[in-house]
């Protein structure tokens, strides 16, 4: 009897023995390097740089992937819990979405022309042309949160988007275009 525990224990610690150095690995890892190793193991890329975060990220799933999952009951409570907030358990992986608090919708910019505007600007001999959404804006097919991420598109640097846009002017104070 004694014999068959110890070779039990020797094969559990066989079989974590690839888990414990995978995750060795990554504390030797640069950040582009668990970057690429978040991409192989949760199959789309991450636009974190932080180096403990992708590692936490990463050794969370190669244990998951090793040892299993939630338990069926554990998925079953989540599933319980999130019914009625507009949550699923997401498709794949066997995760729950976390529930998102609220975010208090901010006033519209004052600087923003009325939803459906589309701004034009040229650069560089190319007109661009920016459709302006209720929550957001339109250019080339692809939403964005704010004028400065689509200058930023265009332009390859860093631009004020209302700047760029001509909807205000340097030094104008109070939401005043001018």
């Amino acid at each position: 009897m004694p014999r068959r525990r110890h070779e039990a224990a020797r094969r559990a610690r066989r079989a974590v023995a690839p888990i414990t150095e995978q995750l060795a690995a990554l504390r030797k890892m640069t950040v582009g390097e668990l970057r690429e190793r978040y991409r192989e193991v949760f199959g789309v890329p991450t636009r974190s740089r932080n180096k403990d975060y992708l590692r936490k990220k990463i050794a969370w799933c190669i244990q998951e992937l090793e040892e299993g999952g939630l338990s069926e009951r554990a998925l079953a409570r989540i599933e319980e819990l999130t019914r009625g907030n507009g949550e699923d358990v997401l498709p794949g992986n066997g995760h729950a979405a976390r529930p998102q608090p609220e975010r208090a919708r901010r006033p519209r910019d004052p600087r923003l022309p009325e939803p459906g505007t589309v701004l034009r600007r040229e650069h560089k001999g190319a007109v661009h042309e920016v459709t302006v959404l209720e929550d957001g804006f339109l250019y080339n097919g692809q939403r964005y949160r704010s004028l400065s991420q689509v200058a930023r598109t265009i332009t390859g640097t860093r631009w004020n988007g209302f700047l760029f846009f001509g909807l205000s002017r340097r030094g104008s104070r109070d939401g005043e275009a001018g």
